[in-house]
């Protein structure tokens, strides 16, 4: 999804409504939790083949070869985070 389909589809939406996140709290009724959402910042993801999915990436500095951060760097992306 992309900033401005969100903010389509928020549209649609009561202005005063609470905005709430959703995900499954991992206990045995695999209850569907639905905390507030608490902040939306701008963050780097990278895709992880372990996760099969984005995975946020917070330091390239960290790495000790510079080769393989460089490497790191261009395959991470800028994205928006509701959290």
């Amino acid at each position: 999804m992309k900033v401005r389909e969100l903010i389509d589809q928020l549209g649609n939406y009561d202005p005063e409504m609470e905005v709430h996140t959703s995900y499954c709290y991992g206990d045995y009724w695999r209850t569907q939790v639905a905390p507030k959402v608490g902040y939306i910042e701008e963050a780097q993801v990278e895709y992880s083949e372990y996760h099969r999915m984005d995975k946020l990436v917070e330091d390239t500095d960290d790495y000790e070869d510079e080769e393989e951060a460089e490497d790191v760097k261009e395959t991470l992306r800028r994205v928006v985070i509701i959290g």
